[in-house]
Formats: C-alpha cells, structure tokens, sequence
C-alpha cells in the first residue's frame, strides 16, 4: 500500500477520554467537558489527531455511563450541548477529529423506549427488546425459570424478571442495561436517525461498544455451563447471525457518502483475525479498525480476577498473528489502556520508581511501532500506574462491586477472608483506569478543587502532566515523539512486519520496512541487561539509532546488540538486497 493510497486514519494516533476523570471545571469532584476544553492545548502538543470521548450522554450512571438514558444530549453532570459544541469547534480548530461512544447493544432501563417497551405486553415498543417467558412450565419469578441458562458479563444471571407483566428482559451486562433487539427494523431505523444527527452536528465518527453482539440467535439457545453455574451464551451473540448486514446497512444508512473522513471503530470481544479480516475489509464497507481484545486476555486465568503470570511469548504470539492476519486486508486498533484495563506500566511493566518511565516509554515504543491504529488512554502518556484501593469501600466500578459480593457470598459459611478477593481487584479492576487525571502534584492533582468523585492516585506528587510537559527525559516527552515518528515517516503506518525472535523470552524484536527502508525495533521486557541473538546484530548496531529511551548511547560491542534494564530502541537502515520492501 503506497502513502497516496493510504486512510488518513492509518498514520493517525487517537486518544481516549474518560469524561468523569479528564479535568473537574466547576468544582463538584466530576470531570466535565469544559474541563476538557480546558485542556486541549495539551493534547494539541503532545500531537494526537482524534479525541475519542467516553460516553457524556444522560444516564443513571450504573456503569459509568455505559447506560445511556438519552442518546442526543449530554448528562447535565458533564455540561451541556453547548459546551459540547464548542468542545468540537475547538477541537477541529487546533486540527483534532473528535468522535463519540456508540453505544446500541442496549440503553438505559431508564431509557424512554424500555421504559414504553417495560409498559405491557402489548406496548408498540415491546419488540425493541429481547423479552421471554419463563423456562418450559416452571413458574415465573422461580430460581431456574430464565429463559435461558446465560451469564451476565457483571455476574449472576442474564436475564431480569420483571414482575407486572411475567416476563424477562435479556441484559447481557448490567440488569439496568437492557439488550436491544437489532432483529426489528424499527430499531435500527432509530439508532441510525440518531447517528445522522450526530453527524450532522459535526462529530468526525464512532467508537462502537461491542457492537459485535447486536446481533443475537433468535433462538437464545442455552450455553455451556460454566465454573459460575450459568451458561456461555456467546457463541450466540458474538459475531452472531447477521452481523455483517446490519453493519453494513448501517454503513448505507448513516456512512454512505461522508465516510471519507470519519473513523469508525467496532469494539469486538472475542472476534478472530479472520473475522476481523471481513468486518475491516475497505471493500464491504463495515468499519475502519476493530478493537480487539486477546492480547489484553493473555495473563488472565479462569478469569480476568484470576490472573495467571505474563509471559512474553504469549505476548508476541498474539501480536504476530494479528500482523501477519491484517498484513494484506484488515486493520487493528493498538492499545495497552482503556477504560476497562487496569494500568500497563503496573500489569507488564515495573511501576517502581527505579523502572517506571524505562518500561512506560519501551511499552509505548513496542506498541506504536506496529501495524495498525494506536490508541492513546488518558495518563498513559504520563506512565500513570495503578490506583491505591484499601478496602472494598475505595472501589467504584460496577463490575469489581458485583465479583466482591458473589465472591464472598460463595466463600461458605463464617466469615470469609476477603483479602485475596481485594487484591485480584487492585490488580486487575477497571477502576485502576478511572481515578483522576494527574494534572499537578498539588490538592487533587489538580484534577478539581474539591474532593474527586473517586480517589486521586498518591504518587501524584511525582507522576503529574506539570512535571513532564517540559521534561525532555520524560514518559510524555517519549509519547511525543513516538506520534510525530507516525506522522514524519509512512513506514510507521505503512510498511511490512516481519516478527524476530519469537521465542526469546524477553526480548521483543520486529522489522519495519517499507520502499528499500528498513527499521529494527527492540524491546527488553525486563529489568536484566541481554544481548539480543540477531544474526545481524553487527550490522544493526552501526545503523542509525532513531529512538531509544536513554539519555547515553549503548556501549555494544562491534559485532552485538545488548539491550539495558527495560529498554527500547530504534535503528533504521537501507533494506538489505534481496530483501523484498513489499507492504502489508
């Protein structure tokens, strides 16, 4: 692929915004959106080209927003249309795209189509959502009687009895997260009147939450049961029936004619590079990029709650089966962080003072040197780590409250040690994600001048955007350069990988190439120095050093290549002859 044929998205970094964490304007402990506003110059400098914004939309609130009450108009708690208007005008001023949370699998159970659906059975509305009857002739409301066996994604069963009219609602997260029933057409006719209007209004594009489970088998045949006692019903509602024609209807209906410079992005749990493949196609007109999640799975054991240890190789397995399976048709989002993902520099890096900003800035390096779109999550710039959780009391998020109290509830009789409970929670929670921004290391964190809706990190003092902004040694300052290292040379977006050392055990090393050039990309995902087994490391050695995450040269020896305590580094030359410069 030549840099004329190039998407603008494919050499673009994005960065997500958590809306409630972001920056605290009117002093109520939530971040808001003209706190955000109030931030755009730095995120203009640290040079990302879209802001995606986590769901700002009306809500009760019961998963972060996630449960949307109102799809065309903002929470009052995070300001108004207006503030988001001019959110967008400011954002397109300093050159930054800006797209929204797109959230369709279901609504609010406060939302006015349930709360018209929830009326009788007879209600215009009832087939917007996924109601049944209780199981065979047992009786309503009866332990068992679900319609099926299935699991919610938040614990306990998916699906909620409703008393006044005997029947059950499919919620496959939380119960007040009701699924919408994508088989009637009427509902997608509304979901798409509403992405128009967005559109219409400016927004450059949709980040779309597992929008690869829209699409259900009617028949909601039981699943698996599982070690919870419930079933797995997603080999029914992952990438299910109709998948591929609603997204492409949605496409036709919404996209069709403006898609040129909008980003569509479908969040896709549990989806295969070969499905990937289709849903990414250019020419099946579906969307842009996936975001997928096996690498971010690779240390978890019978759950994510259970982790197992990381381990390098399972590391590249995964990213060299997603490069090498989008190398000709297809395209990938490239994450560490999100929302829902605790801190990478805590999980497969070292967050000790010693290590922090080496292995923070060689895990940037890795990742954004890929094939594929990087995604940037708020304070990962910064090398922000994991939260400090006491007691079950400090956490927030609806899922670790959820797996607390089923956790302890199955422990027996007497009473139970909760402690290995809270600290599968402090590794692994989503909550990690979620606390304030580090903007100071004064009150707050400079985050907002009152106490924050959720506990600002201690280590704020040192880890904070005032101390690294100008800090040319910095984990911000690294980021800095890994974008413009995007946007300066195509063969960041565009050239061929090729995986090196696949089964050295700490150290991670690929080529990039692209039009007779070639780059090398090493990664030490430890704290021991190593010498790096590359039959050409000779050669390697005496190419330009393009990057590297220490202030002094390395002191290789003429005919090796050794990598210091989590260090990374990037060395470009001419493409050997014979080597062929072909593009994925």
């Amino acid at each position: 692929m030549s840099s004329s044929q190039a998407s603008w998205w494919q050499s673009a970094v994005v960065y997500q915004i958590y809306p409630r964490s972001f920056c605290d304007a009117n002093g109520d402990g939530i971040g808001d959106l003209p706190g955000i506003l109030s931030r755009l110059d730095y995120l203009a400098h640290l040079g990302v080209d879209v802001l995606w914004l986590s769901p700002m939309f009306p809500s009760p609130q019961d998963d972060a927003g996630y449960d949307i009450s109102d799809y065309t108009d903002v929470d009052p708690v995070f300001g108004t249309l207006a503030d988001l208007d001019l959110l967008l005008a400011e954002a397109h001023r300093r050159g930054m795209k800006l797209v929204l949370d797109l959230v369709v699998n279901h609504t609010s159970d406060e939302h006015p189509w349930f709360l018209e659906s929830r009326g009788s059975r007879d209600a215009e509305k009832r087939d917007w959502y996924w109601w049944r009857g209780p199981r065979d002739s047992m009786a309503a409301g009866a332990p068992g009687a679900e319609p099926t066996n299935w699991a919610s994604a938040f614990s306990g069963s998916a699906w909620q009895f409703d008393e006044a009219s005997g029947e059950y609602y499919l919620h496959l997260f939380s119960r007040k997260q009701p699924d919408l029933n994508w088989e009637n057409p009427q509902v997608r006719a509304a979901v798409y009147r509403m992405m128009r209007w967005w559109l219409d209004r400016g927004v450059d594009g949709f980040r779309m939450d597992v929008i690869n489970m829209i699409s259900k088998d009617p028949r909601l045949p039981d699943g698996v049961v599982g070690s919870s006692g419930f079933g797995d019903g997603s080999p029914f509602y992952i990438c299910g029936p109709r998948i591929h024609e609603f997204l492409q209807e949605m496409y036709a209906q919404v996209f069709a004619g403006r898609d040129a410079q909008l980003l569509t992005v479908g969040e896709m749990p549990g989806v295969t590079v070969e499905q990937a493949r289709l849903f990414t196609d250019p020419d099946r007109h579906e969307v842009d990029m996936v975001f997928q999640f096996e690498h971010v799975q690779i240390d978890h054991g019978v759950d994510k709650f259970h982790p197992r240890p990381f381990r390098l190789l399972d590391l590249k397995a995964s990213f060299g089966r997603w490069q090498a399976g989008l190398a000709e048709i297809g395209w990938n989002s490239l994450y560490w962080n999100n929302h829902d993902q605790p801190r990478v520099v805590s999980r497969f890096g070292d967050d000790s003072d010693r290590y922090r900003v080496r292995s923070a800035t060689m895990l940037g390096t890795v990742l954004h040197l890929h094939r594929g779109t990087p995604y940037v999550y708020q304070g990962e710039e910064l090398g922000m780590t994991n939260g400090v959780f006491c007691t079950i009391a400090d956490f927030r998020d609806i899922e670790s409250l959820n797996y607390y109290a089923a956790a302890l509830a199955g422990a027996g009789s007497g009473a139970p040690d909760d402690t290995a409970v809270l600290a599968a929670l402090r590794r692994m929670g989503r909550d990690n994600a979620r606390t304030p921004m580090q903007w100071t290391a004064g009150p707050h964190a400079g985050f907002s001048s009152a106490e924050p809706w959720i506990a600002v990190n201690p280590n704020h003092r040192t880890i904070n955007a005032e101390a690294e902004y100008a800090d040319p040694a910095s984990v911000y300052s690294h980021y800095r350069r890994l974008i413009a290292l995007r946007h300066e040379h195509p063969i960041v977006a565009l050239g061929s990988f090729t995986m090196l050392l696949p089964h050295h055990e700490q150290v991670y090393a690929f080529t990039r190439q692209l039009d007779g050039e070639q780059w090398l990309v090493l990664g030490n995902f430890g704290a021991a120095d190593v010498a790096v087994p590359l039959p050409d490391a000779a050669d390697w050695a005496a190419a330009e050093l393009l990057l590297s995450n220490y202030p002094t040269a390395p002191q290789d020896a003429p005919a090796e290549l050794g990598l210091r305590a989590w260090e990374c580094r990037i060395y470009r030359r001419a493409a050997p002859a014979g080597v062929s410069s072909a593009t994925g």
